[in-house]
C-alpha cells in the first residue's frame, strides 16, 4: 500500500530557493535510486527558515528504511531537528481530489 512519508526541519534561509536547487541535484538524484520510492515535493517556507519534503513509497517499509538512513545523512549536513510522519493513504478519497500518487 502506497505510504507517505512527510519530513520538515530548520535550515537557514540562505541555503534555500536557488541555492538549494542548485546544490542538492546529487541528492535528488540519489532519491529517486532509494527502495520503494515513487515520488518527492520538496518543500520549503523561507519565512520560517524551513526545509522538507512529501514523499511518496510504496509500502511503510521502505519508507520508514529511507528515513532511518535520511535523518543519519541529514545530521552530516548540520541538521538537528528533523521530524518524520508516516501516513497510510485514502485512495478513494485522493483519486476524487485528484491526487498523483501513481
Amino acid at each position: 500500500m502506497t505510504v507517505l512519508l512527510q519530513v520538515d526541519f530548520s535550515m537557514p534561509a540562505e541555503m534555500l530557493g536557488e541555492n538549494l536547487s542548485n546544490s542538492a541535484i546529487g541528492l535528488a538524484e540519489s532519491i529517486t535510486q532509494e527502495a520503494g520510492f515513487i515520488s518527492k515535493i520538496w518543500t520549503e517556507n523561507l519565512a520560517a527558515k524551513e526545509a522538507g519534503g512529501i514523499y511518496l513509497f510504496t509500502d511503510r517499509k521502505s519508507a520508514e528504511r529511507y528515513w532511518d538512513m535520511h535523518k543519519k545523512r541529514m545530521a552530516t549536513f548540520g541538521v538537528k531537528n528533523a521530524n518524520a510522519k508516516i501516513f497510510d493513504i485514502n485512495l478513494p478519497l485522493t483519486k476524487i481530489t485528484h491526487g498523483k500518487i501513481d
